[in-house]
């Protein structure tokens, strides 16, 4: 399987182009440890090709879930095929399940594309993500541009895995919260309340999320004391969003830079506002980023098994 290893003095970052277009480490050597940053990537899902078992991957044309994988737009009903075993929902839209294409590769900078034909999703549209690996810190830019004669909803966003320990902290200024039912589908805008706020920073063990919090200010900062280790997440607009899931009882939790909320395509058609929907016209381009910025003396993490 190909794999592009990208270096920048101690730092590291590798890619799996045919496994989602996703990230599978980003590390960093010092004192003869590896120090990771995102949760590594075990080679058994490199051989499966399970994406949502890498580090990162990302989200186009839409990010998490549409509901049952039907909507309609511009007078035409669309039925997406469900996407992930157990799901209910058409989730996290094709570049995760797709081979990407090297389109060229450095020391210490990639890019990847991926061009979908129109099927299912009856919009063709071409994807790309460059990554930029500094000693200092890691930038995948993303960039959606719509290749059909018809107008195309749109969206993006970036799936990271962070390594998660007893007293990990996630600090995000953010506005609002949708509250989801028993399908993780939303269905109530509202304030965040104690425990589930993350402007006042979460100690992601005591918390259980899977939801989209509105109005981010494009900036978390992510804390392992046990590490005496921080990273700084930033990314541009319009990326005005941040999914948060931290699953009981796992090694690791999400923090997702995303342009839309779950579900936008059918909330914006029952008149919801503020649902970052876009609407590409034909030849139009939706780009953004996300830079990780590391620090502190981490401890070595392994390797899953």
């Amino acid at each position: 399987m190909e794999r592009i290893t990208l270096r920048a003095d101690g730092a590291g970052l590798t890619l799996a182009p045919a496994v989602g277009g996703a990230v599978t480490r980003y590390w960093w050597e010092r004192d003869g440890a590896a120090w990771e940053w995102l949760r590594p990537t075990a080679p058994s899902a490199l051989r499966d090709g399970h994406a949502h078992r890498a580090a990162a991957f990302p989200l186009v044309p839409f990010s998490n879930r549409i509901r049952a994988g039907r909507f309609v737009f511009g007078g035409r009903a669309v039925t997406l095929p469900l996407n992930r075993r157990r799901e209910p929902h058409a989730i996290h839209g094709h570049g995760w399940q797709a081979r990407w294409r090297v389109v060229d590769a450095g020391a210490s900078e990639a890019r990847l594309e991926y061009r979908h034909a129109p099927s299912d999703w009856p919009w063709a549209y071409r994807a790309t993500q460059r990554f930029a690996l500094t000693p200092t810190d890691f930038t995948v830019a993303l960039a959606l541009t719509n290749e059909s004669d018809a107008p195309m909803p749109a969206g993006l966003g970036w799936h990271p895995y962070f390594p998660r320990a007893a007293r990990t902290r996630l600090t995000a200024e953010v506005r609002g919260i949708w509250l989801t039912d028993r399908e993780t589908m939303p269905t109530t805008l509202a304030r965040p309340e104690a425990g589930a706020d993350a402007s006042h920073g979460l100690v992601v063990s005591e918390s259980r999320l899977d939801n989209c919090f509105v109005g981010w200010s494009r900036r978390a900062l992510i804390e392992w004391p046990e590490r005496e280790a921080r990273l700084a997440m930033t990314a541009q607009s319009p990326l005005d969003y941040l999914v948060v899931f931290t699953p009981p009882g796992r090694r690791f939790f999400c923090a997702e830079p995303v342009s839309h909320v779950t579900d936008a395509v059918n909330l914006a058609a029952a008149g919801h506002p503020d649902t970052g929907l876009r609407i590409l016209q034909p030849g139009e381009t939706l780009a953004s980023a996300i830079t990780l910025t590391p620090a502190g003396a981490a401890t070595a993490t392994p390797a899953p098994a």
